[in-house]
This record gives C-alpha cells, sequence and structure tokens, in this order.
C-alpha cells in the first residue's frame, strides 16, 4: 500500500514537473517570438479581419482618428510605444501621437463588442471622398465618346437641413434650395427629399401595428417598437437577440424606402440597372452608415446597395468650407420631382417628434381604425425625464391604447426590462437611441460651444434652435401626399401585394456574442 501511494506519488511528481517544463517551453517560445516581432517592426497595419472589435474593461477606444485629415495623407502605420501609447506615422514619416476617445454612456450600445472589424471598413468607405470620387469618374466616362455615367442620387434628411439652416442662418426653405444648389454645382444629378420616403414609412407601421394589435393573442407582437433609428437596432439585435426582435416593426426606416425607391423604380424609370445609380443620403446620424451597410439591403444579383454612401451633416459642412462656398451666393433650386415634398411650393414636414412623428401618426390613425376615435392633438405625460413620455386612449372609461416615446440608452433599457418581466403596458413605443432624438443625432453638425464640451450632445440653445428650424415647416399627414397612391399602383402593384413585403419591409438577426480570452479579467 505505502508502495503504490510512492508510486502515485512519484507519477504525479514527474506530472508537475511535465507541466512546468511545458509552461516554460510556451514562455520561451513567446518571449522570443515576441522579442522577434519587436525587433522586425514597431510598425501595425489593420488587415481584413471579421471578428469583433472589443472594448477594454474600461470602454475605451485605443485611438481617436482624423479620418478627414488622413484622405489628404494617404496610408499610414500605427506604431505602439512601450508605454501604450500610439504613434501615427505617414508617409513622409513625420510621427503624431494619437489621443485616446472615451466612449461615453451617450454612445455605447452596451453590445459587448462594438461593431466588427469588417462593419468599420464599410461605413470608412460611407464619406464625402466616395461621393468625389463617383462625380469624378463621371466626367471622364462623359468625355468618352458612347460611356454611360452613373446616375447620382441624393436624398436629404429634414434633420440635417435644420442643423444646416441653423448654422448657416437659413429658413429651412432657403437652406434646402440652396443645399440643392450646391450638389447639382457639384455633378449630382437628383436631389430628393426623404420626408417623401418617410410617408411611405409612417403609413407602413401604422397598418403594421393594426394588424398585430389585432392579432395581438400572437406572443411577440405586442408592443410594436419602432425600427427607424439603426443605433436601437443594432443594440436590439447584439444585445437581446430573438427576445426583442419579434417586438421590433418590420418596416423599413425612411433611409432605406427612399433606397428601394431610387434603386428599383428611379432606376427602371431612366433605363438603368441598380448598379448603374449612385444613392447617396444626407443623415444626422453615423448609425444610418451603418444601417446603409446590412446585408438585408444588399443586392447579390448586382452587387450594389439600396444606399451606396452615407454622408452626415456635418461631413456636409466640412464639403462646404472645402469648396469655399458663399452660401448667400447660391441660387435657389428646389428639390427635384417625383420624391419631393412640396404642398403649394412650400416644404412640408409631420407632426410629433423631431424623430419622425411615428408615435404621433400611429397612434392617431389606430385611434381612429381600432376604435373610430378622431383625435386632433395628443397629451402627453412626461415620466422619469424629458425623453421618457407617455400618451393613451380611453373608452367608456377604460384604457385601450397606451403609446409611449423612449430616447436614449438609460430609457431604453428600462424598456427592455419591463419587457423581460413582462410589466410593459404599452402597445408602442417610439424607440431612439439619441437623447432627444434625431434632431440630436451624432452627425449633427456642432456650435464653438458643443465642440468645447466633453459631450457629444448638441447645446441646449443649439438643440432647440434646430428643433425650431424643422418645427418651422407646416406638417402634412402621409395620406395627403397625392403621389403616394400613384406610387402604390405603378411601383407596388397594390398595397398588399408581395412586392410591398420585399420592397417596404426587412428582417432582423441575432449577433452572437464574441467572448475573447483576451478580455477575460484575471
Amino acid at each position: 500500500m505505502q508502495q503504490r501511494e510512492r508510486g502515485d506519488s512519484s507519477v504525479e511528481s514527474t506530472m508537475k514537473g511535465r507541466g512546468l517544463l511545458l509552461w516554460f517551453r510556451i514562455f520561451y517560445v513567446y518571449f522570443e517570438y515576441t522579442d522577434k516581432m519587436a525587433k522586425f517592426s514597431g510598425a501595425l497595419k489593420l488587415t481584413d479581419l471579421d471578428d469583433f472589435i472589443t472594448p477594454s474593461q474600461e470602454c475605451i477606444k485605443p485611438v481617436k482618428v482624423d479620418r478627414v485629415a488622413n484622405a489628404t495623407k494617404g496610408s499610414s502605420a500605427i506604431k505602439i510605444e512601450n508605454d501604450g501609447s500610439y504613434i501615427e506615422i505617414d508617409k513622409t514619416g513625420a510621427q503624431k501621437k494619437l489621443e485616446k476617445a472615451v466612449i461615453t454612456l451617450n454612445d455605447c450600445l452596451a453590445c459587448s463588442g462594438c461593431i466588427t472589424s469588417a462593419e468599420s471598413v464599410l461605413i470608412a468607405e460611407q464619406s464625402q471622398e466616395e461621393l468625389y470620387k463617383i462625380l469624378e469618374e463621371n466626367k471622364k466616362v462623359k468625355e468618352k465618346e458612347g460611356g454611360k455615367e452613373k446616375l447620382v442620387v441624393v436624398s436629404v434628411s429634414p434633420q440635417s437641413v435644420a442643423s444646416l439652416a441653423v448654422n448657416f442662418k437659413k429658413t429651412m426653405e432657403e437652406m434646402s434650395s440652396k443645399l440643392v444648389s450646391f450638389l447639382k454645382q457639384l455633378g449630382v444629378d437628383f436631389v430628393f427629399d426623404i420626408t417623401f420616403s418617410r410617408d411611405i414609412s409612417l403609413i407602413e407601421s401604422a397598418q403594421e401595428f393594426v394588424r398585430r394589435f389585432q392579432g395581438s393573442s400572437n406572443p411577440g407582437s405586442i408592443p410594436m417598437l419602432a425600427s427607424a433609428c439603426p443605433g436601437w437596432v443594432c443594440y436590439a439585435e447584439k444585445t437581446h437577440g430573438d427576445f426583442i426582435l419579434p417586438y421590433i416593426s418590420t418596416t423599413k426606416s425612411p433611409q432605406q424606402i427612399m433606397g428601394s425607391l431610387v434603386k428599383d423604380h428611379l432606376a427602371k424609370a431612366h433605363r438603368k440597372m441598380p448598379d448603374q445609380v449612385y444613392h447617396v443620403t444626407i443623415m444626422p446620424c453615423y448609425d444610418k452608415k451603418l444601417e446603409a451597410s446590412r446585408e438585408d439591403f444588399y443586392h447579390d444579383l448586382y452587387s450594389t446597395r439600396d444606399v451606396d454612401c452615407v454622408i452626415t451633416t456635418g461631413e456636409v459642412e466640412i464639403m462646404l468650407n472645402e469648396h469655399e462656398v458663399d452660401i448667400d451666393s447660391l441660387p435657389l433650386t428646389p428639390m427635384d420631382e417625383p420624391f419631393c415634398s412640396y404642398d403649394k411650393d412650400q416644404l412640408v414636414s409631420h407632426e410629433g417628434s423631431g424623430s419622425g412623428g411615428y408615435l404621433n401618426y400611429i397612434f392617431k390613425y389606430a385611434c381612429k381604425e381600432l376604435f373610430g376615435e378622431t383625435v386632433d392633438s395628443i397629451e402627453y405625460k412626461v415620466l422619469r425625464n424629458k425623453d421618457f413620455y407617455e400618451c393613451s386612449l380611453q373608452v367608456d372609461g377604460k384604457e385601450v391604447l397606451k403609446f409611449a416615446a423612449a430616447y436614449g440608452f438609460r430609457n431604453i433599457q428600462n424598456v427592455v426590462q419591463k419587457l423581460k418581466r413582462k410589466r410593459c403596458g404599452y402597445h408602442y413605443i417610439e424607440v431612439m437611441a439619441c437623447p432627444s432624438g434625431c434632431l440630436n443625432g451624432g452627425g449633427q453638425i456642432k456650435n464653438e460651444e458643443d465642440k468645447g464640451s466633453a459631450s457629444q450632445l448638441l447645446s441646449k440653445e443649439n438643440l432647440q434652435n434646430v428643433d425650431a428650424a424643422y418645427k418651422s415647416l407646416r406638417p402634412r399627414k402621409p395620406t395627403e401626399n397625392p403621389k403616394l397612391d400613384l406610387i402604390y399602383k405603378e411601383w407596388l402593384e397594390d398595397s398588399n401585394s408581395d412586392k410591398v413585403q420585399s420592397m417596404l419591409h426587412t428582417k432582423y438577426h441575432a449577433i452572437e456574442k464574441f467572448t475573447s480570452a483576451l478580455t477575460i479579467k484575471w
């Protein structure tokens, strides 16, 4: 018995010795490898990865790169110093220390991995530089006999126009017309108003809600959550997956509906294939670049996207400055037919929030369709903060409809927790990632006070001015758009056709969280 124990002890000692030796060899090879790599090169370049870029425990992006400045310098390398700082080395050998970019709660989607590197490449490709490149290629093609240039289309968000109007001290209509003139001077063929496609998005969303409400015995259909905000959709797909996705409206955002209109309806009208049309949108939000890059909005047959490039409001300001444009000298040019929102030669908008008025329109529509109640004005009750409010309809003393708006991730988290605990008493929620909604999008123009602040949000005064500019336009109900009946008949064949589903609705996909051993805190 003692001999057996001694034998076991000997084996155990041998195994421990071999284990230590194995670890020693691993560390030796590792340090030898890193030493060689350090001697070989201290400069690193990003490659075409397909993994999640995972933030550190403190959620700090490694570096903040000025893409606009780098566009003129060409490619550069990143060198990591011994102290962990990052040094950018351009083609001339000049070195510049890069500052850290801190992610605040306002930026964070709590997605356990930020975006994938593949997504970051797609976003980097969407800039004003890409538009310049296409316009330059078009000029070269036009010089060749028999050449076929691309049809260049720009669709403009009214939230972006509001920000530009405040920045350049113009009215909404003046700024819209001058922006059209500037884009036409660059070589753009058509400039459309995204308010037009929002009419369609609102109508489809309202009809979808009524269908869900009437069949609300189906679990996961009510409450219906707005789908127009890509930041919110990204968060839902990456964080809550299959649990939250059935609640989200399948109706495409106004940007993507405009993409379908341009690449399908407009392209056919001009006898062009989808890949012969280059579609740009001007939006108040960087997340719209990510939305445009979704595989759901990519055509394999033609190798093209519904929206090829998204330019933020701030990037438009850069374009105007780069061309040294005198805004006052630009002529007034109206937006192009057929996708413009004019009524008696005046631009129109929608009632409700600066994020599109989804709650306002769907609530009034549902009151009429479901209960025969006509609601002219809605009384809102502010809850925890100004970005979380609700409204309701009572019939015979009973609450039959209850809607809410939840802006910013603090309020979104509250809604998600209510859903998980099955204590969410709402039938519809207008969800937006940015506090104060789309008018306060991360891509909007920052004034001097904003630029001096650590916050990524607009200052209170700047936001109030943008909101006032946006609401200066006369509201018009989507059903009062005289062109929509023709659009549904000519383009979509019928309001209940299969084409309506394929062109105006989409699907969502739960994204599996990426866990790396590098993120484990030992």
